[in-house]
């Protein structure tokens, strides 16, 4: 079930869209998808199969959008014609901006189970299946290559988007890679201190999702930030090392 004040947002963006592009079908994957939608503070993401090439004015539409609509802002979309080829790089409007990004297996997966439509056919009768092998290739080199990298550098911590991401990441991955299940980020916190995560950290970054917002001190926010920069670089050489699901 959509949230009330989302749904009018979809429904503008899908009239509008459909009077700039070849719209074949509007899907909805992550949070909404997958039942683990906040208001206000998850991200709306939409995927929009067109038959050609998005033209500049889809850019437009969201802008407008955003004006209308200020949850709009966190509408985030991605622009698919070739939906077989995991390395194309898709026109996508996010963080008010456009860009070119991949339609990720993850991505992929969650679209197949959450099955949500917005118009047109389903992804389970357009998208090509996803196997467990590309998928646990895509989440060991994200791990591996972005995420562990990343804790060599300390600023990148102080950020509460980096706190929040590095843990439900860690946690969500090592299910999939375990089980071959995804798990939202809401079931992500129930595995989190079987892998040793920071008690005082996953309690902050649950307040900051599901409880009233609160503001956190400079002292906080750089323990915190050295707190969750070691146990990310920890925790992903142990999940790499777990044997995969063999399903």
């Amino acid at each position: 079930m959509i949230d009330e004040a989302v749904q009018p947002v979809l429904d503008g963006f899908v009239t509008s869209v459909r009077k700039v592009a070849a719209v074949e079908a509007v899907w909805l994957h992550g949070s909404l998808a997958l039942g683990d939608y906040q208001l206000g503070r998850s991200d709306l993401d939409v995927i929009v199969v067109t038959s050609s090439p998005p033209p500049p004015a889809v850019a437009d539409v969201h802008r407008q959008l955003i004006r209308d609509f200020p949850l709009a802002a966190k509408l985030h979309c991605s622009y698919m014609t070739d939906l077989a080829d995991l390395s194309v790089r898709h026109p996508t409007f996010a963080h008010q901006r456009y860009f070119d990004r991949p339609v990720t297996p993850v991505t992929r997966r969650e679209l197949a189970i959450g099955n949500r439509t917005l118009f047109g056919p389903t992804p389970a009768e357009l998208l090509p299946v996803v196997s467990d092998e590309e998928l646990f290739a895509f989440i060991r080199r994200d791990l591996n290559d972005f995420w562990l990298p990343a804790t060599r550098k300390r600023t990148n911590w102080y950020a509460d988007i980096w706190v929040d991401l590095s843990l439900l990441t860690i946690a969500r991955a090592h299910v999939t890679l375990a089980t071959g299940d995804l798990i939202t980020k809401r079931a992500a916190f129930d595995v989190l201190p079987n892998l040793g995560a920071p008690a005082d950290v996953v309690e902050d970054i649950r307040r900051r999702r599901y409880g009233p917002e609160f503001r956190i001190g400079p002292w906080w926010r750089h323990t915190r930030a050295g707190l969750t920069r070691r146990f990310v670089s920890t925790a992903i050489p142990a999940v790499l090392g777990s044997p995969l699901s063999s399903r």
